[in-house]
């Protein structure tokens, strides 16, 4: 995929303030301070299209992007820890939850872990609900260049063991150095691919 043009559309906090398209959805979702936004603003190739924070639960909206004029990249708020206000983070998990199960344009999910943190409940829930709805999802192991790539090879197998997911179904990704990237936007452009071919 060649990324021509990125748009923001908009933030969101419930179904009716959501962009009113039926382009193929792709959503992003980790713990806070995983590097999810780092993570978007390396595929679309935009220094910070996306705000990014060294401050956990920076993302406290649903925010929406599009990509080409026919992709839809929608970047969730993270879960677990952060330094806000508990009433906050207690809107999180309702408002991730219905845009995942109510958004009928919504092709597929990239699950992001910090390749240096083993994934914890969170990881396991949402990947068991996810099945569960039939939505497809994608593993992104971020932060590697922080680990030498013996250190890499030994937390992706460790994390795929745990997650019960074939290593090909894994994709380490790095944003400084874009290792992944290329990758990461093929699963993409097999996904749309798919979705055309449904429609």
């Amino acid at each position: 995929m060649k990324i021509q043009d990125v748009q923001f559309v908009k933030s969101a906090v419930k179904p009716d303030q959501y962009p009113d398209y039926d382009f193929a959805e792709i959503a992003f979702a980790g713990r806070s301070n995983v590097g999810k936004s780092s993570l978007i603003n390396t595929l679309i190739q935009r220094r910070d299209m996306v705000k990014t924070s060294s401050r956990p639960g920076c993302t406290q909206l649903i925010n929406f992007f599009l990509v080409n004029e026919n992709l839809s990249l929608v970047d969730l708020p993270g879960y677990g820890y952060a330094k806000v206000s508990k009433k906050i983070r207690a809107t999180w998990q309702p408002m991730v939850e219905k845009y995942l199960a109510g958004r009928s344009n919504l092709l597929g999910l990239v699950l992001i872990i910090d390749i240096r943190r083993d994934p914890r409940q969170e990881e396991f829930a949402l990947a068991d609900w996810l099945e569960s709805h039939s939505i497809p999802y994608l593993v992104v192991l971020t932060k590697a260049d922080k680990l030498s790539k013996t250190q890499q090879q030994k937390r992706c197998a460790a994390i795929c063991s745990r997650l019960h997911r074939d290593k090909n179904a894994v994709i380490v990704f790095s944003a400084k150095t874009r290792l992944g990237r290329e990758t990461v936007l093929d699963e993409i452009d097999s996904l749309m691919a798919w979705y055309d071919q449904k429609e």
